[in-house]
């Protein structure tokens, strides 16, 4: 099925697959972005610790689960 052309040029070969990637800013950077620009204008008087918390915060989370899996399967592959 033709979804496109690849760079619509001519003798350019055809897309015949639709792909899409996602390289948006997503929530996290969106939110620390504002709190940043909060600070320097003058609108929020927080510590630079918590204006950039949600990057922090959520890196914190990434590796509390990593680490939670990876203990379970340890654990699985003790008892097995």
């Amino acid at each position: 099925m033709w979804f496109g052309c690849y760079g619509c040029g001519g003798g350019e070969e055809y897309m015949s697959e639709s792909k899409s990637s996602s390289s948006g800013i997503g929530f996290t950077g969106l939110l620390t972005i504002v709190f940043i620009v909060l600070k320097l204008i003058g609108k929020i008087t927080w510590s630079w610790w918590w204006v950039l918390s949600p990057l922090w915060i959520s890196t914190a989370l990434v590796i509390v689960i990593f680490l939670v899996v990876l203990i379970v399967t340890l654990v699985i592959g003790i008892i097995k």
